[in-house]
Order: structure tokens, then C-alpha cells, then sequence
């Protein structure tokens, strides 16, 4: 798709459900992102998210999907320790999850984890810019790459993640210049999320997309709908009419012949 020059539309998905109508819908490629920690499983951050539940949720969103590339994140410190634990994690999300490959967070210094983990035969996918399991270390979810060393240290990264064996890079919040700059330095795709439209595609969280998911809404979002609103009044409505003794109606319930009823009493 990079050399065709088709943007490639990847969204996430941590659910069953949400995975087979993501699917359905023509989007090329389904991250499982750790961003489950926020957005499913109420955390502040991404931290604490382990790799068992990567792996329930992998397998959820697996089971949904017939046609999209499902890529699965390695969650903090299961990547961090060893080579040798790291692939060991990166197949458990393959072997486990179903998934088809991996992204992981870092530059240069995941390279030999890189080399390590595609030489056992697993995809991974890059991922540089903010990296939310450095949120802390970054000072917070601010953007990446703004002065002239910084940028040219993400350059460098990305040529050595594919040199490491990347099939892709995932670019978040970098200035849309240096995500251009990258995305024409490189031979695999790049994967913007507030990076600009220059990157090789795009990517956000499907709950943001929808309006589900309001408690922070970063500049790079765009809502394509307010399910949040729409799922708060069916709730509200489905309550109003319990209260009224409106729902159930007739067409809800079930009924026995009279003669039936009878033999109870």
C-alpha cells in the first residue's frame, strides 16, 4: 500500500464486538493497543496493563475479525527485562492471542529486542514519538520532536528500527514536518496519530472516533459520532420506561394457554 500510495486506515479494537464491526467495515489493520488500560480498563495510563490482559483482550478481538491485520501491543516491562523473555511474551500474544503480529514502544533501544523477536518469525511493528508506557519519563503527553536534535534523533530511530526488522512505524504527536521527513526516509509505512497526513496512514482509538470515550480528547482526534450521548438517553429512556411499567410490553413477553395456568393453582 506504501508504494501504491493507498493511506493505510488502521483503528483499535479490545472487544469482540467492536472487532467484528471494525472489521467489517474495510479497515485494513486492528491494534489492540494497551490503551485498553485507558479507555476499557479505567487506569490512568497504560502501566498497568499486563500481559495477561493483553492477551484476554487480543483473543476477544481475534475471534471478531475474518479479513483486518490484528496487531497486538506488548505491555510495559514485558519487553523491557530480556531478549529471551521478550520473545517468549511477543509469542504468547501470536501463539495465545491469535495475533498476526506486535508493536512495541522505543528507538534504539529496543533495536536487539526488534532483531530478537522478528528472527523467531514474529511481525513487529515500531512504534516512536509520544510513547505513553514513557509518559512519565517524557514529562507527560506532550508532543515529540519539536527542536532540530530531538527530530533528528526520531530519524535515526526510525532507520534503525527498520534496519531491525519493522514492518511499520507507528508516529505519535511529532510535528507533521519530521513525520514527513521520516515517512520519505524510510521503506516501510509509517502510521500517523497526530503526526499529519504525510505519514503512509493513520490510526486512532475507535472509541475516541465514536465519542465514547470523552475524559480527555487530544487535538488529533475528530469525532465522527457522539455515542456517548446516544448510549446515556437509551439508558435513560430504557429506566423512564421501567419506571412506567411501559417496558415490557406486550411484544416483549411470553405467554401460556389458560388451561395451562390453571393446573397451578
Amino acid at each position: 500500500m506504501k508504494q501504491e500510495g493507498t493511506p493505510i486506515a488502521m483503528l483499535t479494537a479490545y472487544d469482540y464486538p467492536m472487532a467484528t464491526l471494525v472489521d467489517a467495515s474495510g479497515i485494513d489493520a486492528i491494534l489492540v493497543g494497551d490503551s485498553l488500560g485507558n479507555v476499557v480498563l479505567g487506569y490512568d495510563s497504560t502501566v498497568p496493563v499486563t500481559m495477561e490482559d493483553m492477551i484476554h483482550h487480543v483473543r476477544a478481538v481475534s475471534r471478531g475479525v475474518k479479513r483486518a491485520m490484528v496487531v497486538a501491543d506488548m505491555p510495559f516491562l514485558s519487553y523491557h527485562i530480556s531478549r529471551e523473555e521478550s520473545v517468549r511474551n511477543a509469542g504468547r500474544l501470536m501463539q495465545e492471542g491469535l495475533a498476526q503480529a506486535v508493536k512495541l514502544e522505543g528507538g534504539s533501544e529496543v533495536v536487539d529486542t526488534v532483531k530478537a523477536i522478528t528472527a523467531a518469525g514474529i511481525p513487529v511493528m515500531g512504534h516512536l514519538g509520544l510513547t505513553p508506557q514513557s509518559v512519565h519519563q517524557l514529562g507527560g503527553f506532550k508532543v515529540q520532536g519539536k527542536d532540530g536534535e530531538a527530530a533528528r534523533r526520531l530519524l535515526e530511530d526510525a532507520k534503525k528500527l527498520e534496519d531491525a526488522g519493522v514492518f511499520a512505524i507507528v508516529l505519535e504527536c511529532i510535528p507533521q514536518q519530521l513525520a514527513k521527513v521520516i515517512t520519505e526516509s524510510v521503506s516501510v509505512p509509517t502510521i500517523g496519530i497526530g503526526a499529519g497526513i504525510h505519514c503512509d496512514g493513520q490510526i486512532l482509538v475507535t472509541h475516541d472516533l465514536l465519542g465514547m470515550f470523552s475524559d480527555f480528547t487530544p487535538k488529533f482526534v475528530k469525532r465522527y459520532a457522539n455515542l456517548k450521548e446516544q448510549i446515556l438517553q437509551a439508558c435513560r429512556d430504557y429506566q423512564q420506561e421501567v419506571r412506567s411499567k411501559a417496558f415490557p410490553g406486550p411484544e416483549h413477553v411470553f405467554n401460556m394457554a389458560e388451561e395451562e395456568l390453571k393446573k397451578i393453582y
